[in-house]
């Protein structure tokens, strides 16, 4: 008779994609992935060889530059079990688009739809993936939520985030009008069109300060920048955060775009 392996199992491998932003700007919210993971029972690495997803250079037509930016993504990643990123945005770069950038390209195909299937947004992942429903954080006030284009849209990301930030201690969430409209950032579209973009963004705050909420989550960087320094040049006192850092317990510092209160 075979004897009962006993051994517990492997926890999954996941490879933290930081993002540019994340890494440039609020490093907190990497602090904060790497945490949530861990506490979801992950093994989490962050690769040293990863750079942008190429967002960028594939909005603006440079397919050359994003397919050399998604191979060194695909090479950096590859060993482990799931990539995850805190951003609806990168991951879908890498989920939606990078099978398209190398179609008919045999291993290169291959290899990026092998990328694409594992990858995840941190919270999709953690709700979907690891089967987590509740977080040990604390939040002291209302919030409202903004459902970033990319992560709703592309990934299906709505009603996770608000499962978990239900969560969460003394948090109260209260829904904006037109929550899952676009804050006017999407990428290169602020700086091609920024009229339009500064239109779209003064409705998102206009519908933000009507909520009443005191802080504004959401789960992408470059929409939460935009929406805080639009707040900011309007005198609001609304704290502006990634998801992340709520739901890990670590918002005590200060909030996006401000010095310490």
């Amino acid at each position: 008779m075979k004897p009962l392996d006993t051994r517990a199992p492997k926890p999954p491998r996941v490879g933290l994609f930081v993002t540019c932003l994340v890494d440039l700007f609020r490093p907190t919210v990497g602090f904060a992935s790497v945490k949530l993971l861990e506490e979801a029972g992950c093994e989490v690495d962050v690769p040293m060889a990863q750079t942008c997803c190429g967002q960028p250079a594939y909005n603006s037509g440079d397919r050359a530059d994003t397919i050399a930016i998604a191979k060194n993504t695909i090479e950096a990643f590859e060993e482990y079990d799931y990539v995850v990123a805190p951003s609806g945005s990168c991951a879908g770069m890498l989920k939606k688009h990078y099978p398209g950038l190398f179609a008919g390209e045999g291993m290169w195909e291959a290899r990026a739809k092998a990328l694409a299937e594992k990858t995840y947004e941190l919270v999709s992942f953690l709700v979907d993936v690891m089967g987590v429903s509740a977080v040990k954080a604390a939040h002291d006030g209302t919030v409202t939520y903004h459902d970033s284009c990319s992560g709703l849209r592309e990934l299906g990301i709505a009603e996770q985030p608000r499962r978990l930030l239900a969560s969460v201690s003394g948090l109260k969430l209260v829904e904006m009008h037109d929550a899952d409209v676009c804050c006017g950032f999407g990428g290169t579209f602020c700086v091609k069109y920024p009229d339009i973009s500064n239109k779209i963004v003064e409705e998102k705050t206009a519908n933000i300060a009507a909520s009443g909420a005191d802080t504004l989550l959401a789960g992408d960087l470059g929409c939460l920048m935009n929406m805080a320094g639009k707040l900011q040049r309007q005198g609001s006192a609304v704290k502006v955060r990634h998801v992340a850092e709520v739901l890990a317990g670590m918002d005590d510092g200060p909030a996006i775009g401000r010095g310490k209160d």
